[in-house]
C-alpha cells in the first residue's frame, strides 16, 4: 500500500490536530496549516471557551492515538451539576449513578498544545502558522494559503484535503460559493449569546467553591455556568439573550446595571467576583450557532470534519468530543477501505451524518433544560427516579446515553432518551410512580418507553 498520498489539513485546533497524529501514524505525508499564531507561545482564546467538558467519546478517540494518560493529568473530574438557587442554596445533581462516570474539565489550550506537541514529534507532518486558507481549485486539488508574516501566497496540491477549519470554515465556504454541487448549509443561531467570566482562586491557590462539579446558576431566560481549572480559578460563562430583555446584553450597558443584576440574580457567585465589572466590559460578547451542512465531502477528495461539518452549541458538553469521535470513526473507514479515499469519504460521511445533526439538536434542547428545567420539582423527580434505575439496573438516562456510552451513536441515543424522557414526565405529571417500588418503575418506564418507540415508528413508515 503506497503511503505517496499527501494529506492537507486546514487548521490545528483540537480536531484538525488529532486528524493530523491520526493520520502521521499510519503513515502519510501531512501538511498541517493554521490561520492563527501558534497557540502554545501566544494566548488566543479570543472569546472562545476556555475549558471544555472531555468525556467517554472523546476519551476514546485520544485513547486511539495512545495519548490519553497525559490527557488525564489536566483534567479536573466533575461528577455532576451544581445548582445554585437565586437563594443562594445549592444541590448537587450528580451525572451518574454508576461508579467511574463523570466529566472532566480541561483546558482548550493546554489540550491543544499537546496535541500539537504529539503531532511536531513525527518527521512526515509539515506544520505551519499564521498561514491562512484564501482559495481552494476544488478540480485540481490546489489551495492557496496566505502567509501572515511574509505576506507571501503559495499554492499547495494534495491528494486530500482536510477542512478542520471551525465553524467559520473556509473550506466549507468555497464549497458552498462556487456552486460546483448541490450544498445545502444552514445555520441556526440563539437569540442568546455569552461572555466569559472568572472566579479567581483563593490567596493560597485554593478553591473558592466546590471544585468536581459544574456549577450552574439556572433562571429561565439566563443562566450562569463555572467550569474549574488547575490553577484553582473558575471560567464563568454568562448566557444571556442579546437584546429584547430587561436583562439583556445590549440592556446591560452600565457597572451599575450589571452589578445591581449579578446582586439580584446571582448574589452567591458575585462575591467570589471581584473582577466581574473589568471583564463584563473587556470580554467580547460571543454567537451561539448551530451549522449544518450536506455533502461534507466533494468527490471523495475533500472532506469537513468537526466544527467545519457540524458546529453545535456548547450545552451537552459535546463539541469537542463530538470532533474527536470523528476522526475515530473516520479512522475505521480508512482502517477498512485503506488506499481508496473516495470509499473512505463517502461511507464515512453516510455513516456520521445522523449522528452530527442528533447531538446539533440535543445540545439545543440540552440549553431549555439547564436554563428552565433543572430547578423545576418535576425534572427533579425524574433525575432522582433515572438515578435509582441507573443504580438497580442496566439503565441509562438520555445524558447517560450520549455522555457516558460511546458505543452508541448519537442518533440512537437521541431516539430512545427522547422516549425515556417522554415515558417518564408522563408517569411523573399523571401521578402514577406514587408510592411504586423502583421495580415497578421499572417495569412500567420499558413498557411505556416500548410503545413510545412503536408510536415513532408507525408515524415514521406512515409519513414515507
Amino acid at each position: 500500500m503506497s503511503k505517496k498520498d499527501k494529506i492537507l489539513i486546514i487548521g490545528a485546533g483540537l480536531c484538525g490536530s488529532l486528524l493530523a497524529l491520526r493520520l502521521a501514524q499510519r503513515g502519510y505525508k501531512i501538511e498541517l496549516r493554521e490561520e492563527r499564531p501558534d497557540m502554545r507561545k501566544t494566548d488566543i482564546s479570543a472569546g472562545k471557551s476556555i475549558n471544555l467538558a472531555f468525556s467517554d467519546r472523546g476519551i476514546k478517540a485520544l485513547k486511539m492515538v495512545g495519548v490519553v494518560d497525559k490527557v488525564f493529568p489536566l483534567c479536573i473530574p466533575m461528577t455532576g451539576r451544581m445548582i445554585h438557587s437565586i437563594e443562594g442554596e445549592t444541590f448537587l445533581s450528580p451525572y451518574s449513578a454508576r461508579d467511574g462516570e463523570y466529566i472532566n474539565s480541561v483546558s482548550r489550550g493546554q489540550l491543544n498544545g499537546l496535541l500539537l506537541d504529539e503531532v511536531e514529534k513525527f518527521d512526515n507532518v509539515t506544520l505551519q502558522f499564521n498561514s491562512k486558507c484564501t482559495s481552494v481549485d476544488f478540480e485540481n486539488n490546489t489551495v492557496g494559503c496566505f502567509d501572515n508574516i511574509s505576506g507571501v501566497e503559495e499554492k499547495i496540491n494534495a491528494t486530500i484535503i482536510f477542512g478542520a477549519d471551525g465553524a467559520g470554515s473556509i473550506l466549507r465556504k468555497e464549497m458552498f460559493l462556487q456552486r460546483k454541487i448541490l450544498f445545502s448549509y444552514s445555520q441556526q443561531f440563539l437569540e442568546h449569546g455569552y461572555k466569559e467570566l472568572s472566579i479567581p482562586p483563593t490567596e493560597s491557590g485554593g478553591f473558592k467553591t466546590y471544585r468536581n462539579a459544574l456549577h450552574i446558576w439556572p433562571r429561565g431566560e439566563y443562566m450562569l455556568i463555572a467550569l474549574p481549572n488547575l490553577d484553582g480559578s473558575f471560567t464563568v460563562t454568562l448566557f444571556l439573550p442579546h437584546k429584547n430583555s430587561e436583562y439583556s446584553f445590549s440592556e446591560l450597558n452600565t457597572d451599575e446595571k450589571v452589578n445591581k443584576f449579578f446582586q439580584k440574580q446571582f448574589p452567591d457567585a458575585l462575591e467570589l467576583m471581584p473582577n466581574l465589572i473589568e471583564e463584563f466590559q473587556n470580554n467580547p460578547v460571543g454567537n451561539l450557532g448551530t451549522i449544518k451542512c450536506n455533502p461534507w465531502n466533494y468527490k471523495g477528495k475533500t472532506l469537513l470534519i468537526g466544527d467545519a461539518a457540524h458546529a453545535v452549541v456548547p450545552f451537552y458538553g459535546q463539541g469537542m468530543n463530538a470532533s474527536f469521535e470523528d476522526v475515530y470513526v473516520l479512522d475505521q473507514y480508512i482502517k477498512k477501505h485503506e488506499g481508496n479515499w473516495s470509499k473512505i469519504l463517502i461511507e464515512y460521511e453516510k455513516d456520521r451524518k445522523k449522528d452530527a445533526d442528533a447531538i446539533g439538536d440535543l445540545a439545543v434542547e440540552n440549553f431549555y433544560e439547564m436554563r428552565d428545567h433543572v430547578a423545576n420539582p418535576i425534572f427533579k423527580k425524574k433525575r432522582q427516579i433515572e438515578m435509582e434505575l441507573e443504580t438497580k439496573f442496566s439503565y441509562y438516562s438520555k445524558y447517560s446515553m450520549v455522555t457516558f456510552k460511546e458505543d452508541i451513536g448519537y442518533n440512537e441515543a437521541k431516539r430512545i432518551g427522547n422516549a425515556q424522557d417522554k415515558a417518564l414526565l408522563n408517569l411523573i405529571a399523571n401521578n402514577r410512580v406514587e408510592g411504586l417500588s423502583i421495580e415497578k418503575i421499572f417495569e412500567l418506564v420499558k413498557k411505556e418507553v416500548s410503545e413510545i418507540l412503536d408510536d415513532d415508528k408507525i408515524a415514521k413508515t406512515m409519513h414515507h
